[in-house]
């Protein structure tokens, strides 16, 4: 078993402008704990993320939730993600999972009582779980009420436009759409979105608008003008998240997580801040 070195992103640093509300949300983050290595598929980790490391950035944006998302390098193994739940506790934490059309429903059920609260539909580069298991999926966790979160190139939204059509539960549609590259806010697939958020089923997470952006931040202007359409549309079905630790990015480029709440302060009012960070997930993820 390899040593994963220890963290060495900045943790701390000056509060966000924007003054989260109680109960405020960060629906998306990545944990690498120790003793857990990447799977064959993912890419490799080149340091740790642990609880104690986003603990400290959770406190620096005032933040009291969050939702930890299985992420790449773990592939389907999902034990990073449970023992990472066990850590944070159901009052404060909630997870998605790697689920397959195999995934014993006692294994479901195990997980359900740790927290996690739906299944994760990656279909970028490296990931375990695609479109193409998406239904079966969807079978599998539907009576758990759980959602899936469903992330793609919005370019290519047509191709994956029937599936997500026919999805019966929740589903979220991931980082901001993540079109690469970033498209005009009147452009059709962003008008696609808009119709799918008005199915009723449908969330939108504002997420990662660094991966994509080609103006940068800490405004990322294009993204942000698809990000502004889609919450004056629909901001009952809009989520926040991190999407700390930041791994798809070089260290030369590493975002600044205040600057990443603080989006928020130009893209929605301050009522409809407080229903993106706490109102909306507490819906979607069942907390009190």
């Amino acid at each position: 078993m390899s040593e994963i070195p220890a963290n060495t992103r900045p943790l701390d640093g000056p509060a966000p402008r924007l003054k989260a509300p109680a109960g405020a949300t960060d629906c998306h983050i990545h944990l690498y704990l120790p003793g857990f290595e990447a799977q064959p598929g993912g890419p490799r980790i080149p340091e740790l993320a642990t609880v104690e490391d986003y603990c400290r950035v959770q406190q620096r944006l005032s933040l009291e939730r969050v939702v930890v998302t299985q992420p790449n390098a773990y592939q389907r193994d999902n034990s990073a993600l449970l023992a990472a739940l066990d850590q944070l506790g159901t009052q404060a934490a909630r997870g998605v999972a790697a689920v397959t059309p195999d995934t014993p429903d006692s294994d479901l059920q195990v997980w359900h009582a740790k927290g996690v609260r739906g299944a994760r539909i990656m279909n970028l580069p490296g990931g375990a779980v695609t479109h193409e298991q998406m239904f079966d999926v969807e079978r599998r966790i539907r009576p758990l009420g759980w959602h899936l979160m469903v992330q793609f190139n919005g370019c290519n939204l047509h191709d994956y436009l029937d599936g997500l059509q026919r999805i019966e539960g929740e589903y979220i549609i991931d980082h901001i759409g993540k079109f690469m590259p970033p498209v005009p806010a009147d452009d059709a697939r962003v008008e696609e979105i808009l119709r799918l958020l008005d199915r009723g089923n449908a969330w939108f997470k504002i997420c990662a608008g660094y991966e994509a952006s080609r103006t940068g931040g800490p405004d990322y202007a294009d993204i942000g003008a698809i990000a502004k359409r889609v919450i004056a549309h629909a901001p009952e079905r809009i989520l926040w998240g991190s999407n700390w630790p930041h791994v798809g990015v070089p260290r030369e480029q590493y975002p600044d997580d205040a600057e990443q709440l603080d989006v928020l302060l130009d893209w929605a009012s301050p009522e409809v801040q407080r229903k993106i960070l706490v109102d909306n997930p507490a819906t979607l993820y069942g907390f009190e």
